[in-house]
């Protein structure tokens, strides 16, 4: 079983933000495998699927951005899931947008979510999937930027990423390989 966990922020005033493409990518795998969010556990909207015949999880965090290590750990913990089964989609400052990059594991960066998922877990051995939202053009405080809304002409683009994110996050889910998976879908 894996659970795929889209960060995000959960109020109506943020569904454009930045910071929600990890709901935009988590959004994509549940069209993709025909799911809905259903039901509300572990502080968080949840749809579960079946993938080649085995469950997947597939969760949206109403615990805010900065606290959405509990949500997770509540979810590894109800489903019995070792982290190993675990893949975050979230935004990444410190890529270009538009751009999607997978990574085994590795330090939460600049990212305060991925900081509390990491404190909450206890670990940083679980798969995370990048949605690129720096724009070389802006010069805006971090916290500034990844609030503001996604300008119209770049909408397609972070729905084409988040897309691209969610058909990397169900072919891990489907069994292959992470580092397969990042030669397809890294740059």
């Amino acid at each position: 079983m894996f659970i795929i966990v889209g960060l995000g922020n959960p109020e109506k005033k943020y569904f454009k933000t930045f910071h929600n493409v990890g709901y935009m990518g988590v959004g994509g795998v549940a069209a993709k495998l025909n799911v809905k969010f259903k039901k509300k556990e572990c502080e968080s909207y949840v749809a579960e699927a079946n993938l080649n015949g085995e469950k997947i999880i597939l969760a949206r965090p109403v615990t805010y951005m900065n606290a959405s290590g509990r949500a997770v750990k509540q979810l590894l913990a109800k489903y019995k899931t070792d982290p190993a089964h675990l893949i975050v989609i979230y935004d990444d400052y410190d890529i270009p947008k538009g751009s999607v990059r997978i990574r085994p594991c590795g330090s939460a960066g600049t990212h305060n979510g991925m900081r509390s998922v990491i404190a909450e877990i206890g670990t940083q051995n679980f798969t995370r999937i990048r949605i690129g939202i720096r724009d070389s053009q802006v010069d805006i405080p971090i916290i500034n930027y990844v609030l503001s809304e996604i300008k119209k002409e770049d909408y397609e683009l972070f729905i084409s990423a988040s897309n691209r994110a969610a058909d990397a996050a169900i072919e891990i889910a489907s069994g292959k390989a992470v580092e397969r998976v990042m030669t397809c879908y890294n740059g």
